[in-house]
């Protein structure tokens, strides 16, 4: 694959408390377009393309002039010429529950039911974060044979990958962001599964789209926001995955989705992450 020499500034935030200040630092600056994230030990590393930066980037979050937290930051330029060699460096292999592997390209590959190869490039989804690593245990218990899948906020697509590779008859990815976009399409054809339809957008491009299950790894605010388009997008007995929030906001989530009609089924928890099932 011809490596690109792109520029990025890249930005080291040091949080206390580290959360919820982390969770709301990391949507704010998403919206102000930064691209990756990596959670640290004392806050979060976040990523913007330099064509993409000026120096009032960071006016609008406002967390940054909350009293409530103490945060402060430096950046740098960053020059990544050769993906391949950064994510040898940093992307190590992973097995969820003895069935599925995702890994890089250049790692050799295990012996499992499930092998997904990722190259994440700046984008979400390794499975090494918990909420994806729940949202993949999740799917593993799912019977997916002929259904129709939504994978919402796909990242690298890694989701929507597992679901097509466990028969789902139709899968939908869909992203804002313009480089979990492209990669997305990237590993769909790296991992031979053209039933997925991926798209740049948000919960907009849902309207009159019908789905037997819906997989949604976001951020809190924005599941809240959005719980009421999926619910409406569930077919009868239709399955929602959530996941992108902490144990102390499952209330708030339950809430909003019985509201709409969902009832909870089960949820997972890995270092205070959740990741739940509903079901319509």
């Amino acid at each position: 694959m011809e490596q690109v020499n792109t520029i990025y500034i890249g930005y080291y935030f040091n949080v206390k408390p580290l959360q919820p200040a982390v969770e709301i630092l990391i949507a704010e600056l998403g919206y102000a377009g930064f691209e990756s994230f990596v959670e640290t030990e004392d806050g979060v590393s976040a990523y913007i393309q330099k064509e993409e930066w000026n120096a009032d980037i960071l006016n609008e979050v406002r967390v940054l002039k909350s009293d409530e937290f103490e945060i402060t930051y430096t950046f740098e330029d960053i020059e990544q010429t050769n993906w391949n060699e950064e994510w040898e460096k940093n992307f190590n292999p992973i097995i969820v529950d003895g069935i599925c592997s995702v890994r890089a390209p250049f790692h050799e590959k295990p012996n499992t039911e499930y092998d997904i190869v990722i190259e994440p490039k700046m984008s979400f989804g390794t499975g090494h974060h918990e909420t994806t690593h729940m949202m993949i245990q999740h799917i593993l218990k799912t019977d997916l044979k002929g259904k129709s899948v939504l994978d919402m906020g796909c990242g690298t697509g890694v989701l929507a990958i597992l679901a097509a590779m466990k028969g789902a008859a139709t899968v939908e990815a869909i992203d804002i962001d313009n480089w979990c976009y492209v990669n997305s399409l990237e590993n769909i054809e790296r991992n031979n599964t053209p039933q997925i339809k991926v798209s740049e957008g948000d919960s907009s491009l849902l309207k009159e789209k019908r789905f037997d299950v819906i997989i949604a790894n976001i951020n809190r605010n924005i599941l809240l926001r959005d719980i009421k388009v999926y619910s409406e997008c569930l077919n009868d007995n239709g399955l929602l995955f959530l996941s992108g929030f902490y144990n102390n906001d499952v209330a708030l989530v339950k809430e909003e989705c019985q509201l709409r009609g969902l009832s909870m089924d089960s949820k997972l928890e890995l270092n205070n992450w959740i990741s739940a099932k509903f079901y319509s």
